[in-house]
């Protein structure tokens, strides 16, 4: 009896057979430096408090978040992103500007650490800062003054780098944000300070946990400034505007449920493309795995791998150190 034929539909089969195969040959690949890992600073904590909707996940003291920095650059993780929450909120974000502030001490504390060994980022909006939530100054009807906007963008962008910040991040889809804050850093003589823009922001549900993180203000929705979940079209448009200004990286923001966005970003783009994994996928895939539906650690690697699939060649996760240990084992 003859053998039968191994034709050529078996072929990928023959490429699965075994652990060493597979990593030979697997298209996608996730490496500590892919990935960025978001943390919270808060005023007046004496111990790091606990953010409930997102297990794991604490508000740092600024010496915790010291030991954080210090943690993710030994685990090779690509970079780390500051997030501040300050005791006290006025209509303008005073405290974004504020040399004393504590997401600019927070980052001088940070840079201090880690020197030039991990790039220190700064989320580079109003939002945390001000008493109605929103990511811009308000007019007299109470609408997102854009315009009013952006030279606080710039000043706040310029008090980051001044801080030790390598990257500052804008991230309130202000319109012509990144162009002033170039502008900015320019005239301050940081010309190279970097960059990431938030340039295709959702106005999403997923961000539910990280008003917890942040102790958030708002009041409404920001659905006049951020993206509308069914339009793709426009975020290239948005993109190509940033880029234009001189953006270094460009973000999609959610992750998960804009993979085809990603796709379409990283296909027109010709810089670094990031894509951040939200508080609320963290917490989903968190709330699956304490019931037992998933397996913990497959799961977030999956996901992280699908991600940079998408086209992502930098992903914000809060399980950038975890997962980077995972990674080089």
């Amino acid at each position: 009896m003859s053998t039968p034929r191994s034709f050529p539909a078996d072929r990928p089969r023959r490429l699965r057979a075994n652990p060493g195969v597979r990593r030979l040959v697997a298209e996608t690949e996730v490496r500590p430096r892919h990935l960025v890992l978001p943390v919270f600073v808060a005023e007046g904590l004496d111990a790091p408090r606990p953010i409930s909707s997102m297990p794991g996940v604490v508000q740092h003291t600024r010496e915790s978040v010291r030991k954080a920095a210090a943690e993710a650059a030994a685990a090779g993780v690509g970079g780390i992103m500051l997030f501040g929450v300050p005791a006290r909120h006025d209509a303008v974000g005073s405290g974004a500007v504020d040399p004393g502030g504590i997401l600019n001490v927070a980052l001088g504390d940070v840079r201090a650490e880690v020197g030039d060994a991990l790039p220190v980022m700064a989320d580079t909006c109003l939002d945390e800062f001000t008493d109605h939530g929103h990511c811009g100054v308000l007019d007299a009807d109470g609408n997102v003054d854009n315009d009013a906007t952006l030279p606080i963008y710039g000043e706040m962008a310029v008090a980051q780098a001044r801080a030790g910040a390598h990257v500052v991040a804008p991230s309130g889809m202000m319109d012509g944000q990144v162009g002033v804050i170039r502008a900015a850093l320019d005239e301050a003589g940081f010309r190279d300070t970097a960059i990431l823009a938030y340039s295709a922001k959702y106005a999403s549900a997923f961000y539910g946990p990280f008003r917890e993180a942040v102790d958030s203000q708002l009041q409404g929705d920001r659905r006049t400034y951020q993206q509308d979940p069914a339009n793709g079209r426009e975020a290239a448009r948005e993109v190509a505007l940033d880029l234009d200004e001189g953006a270094d990286i460009v973000m999609v923001k959610p992750a998960m449920g804009y993979l085809d966005v990603l796709r379409r970003v990283a296909d027109a783009a010709d810089v670094p493309v990031a894509a951040y994994q939200v508080s609320g996928e963290y917490a989903m895939i968190s709330a699956a795995v304490e019931r037992g539906w998933l397996d913990r650690e497959r799961t977030i690697l999956e996901s992280l791998t699908g991600i940079r699939r998408a086209g992502a060649d930098i992903v914000l996760t809060y399980w950038a150190t975890e997962a980077a240990a995972w990674l080089d084992r």
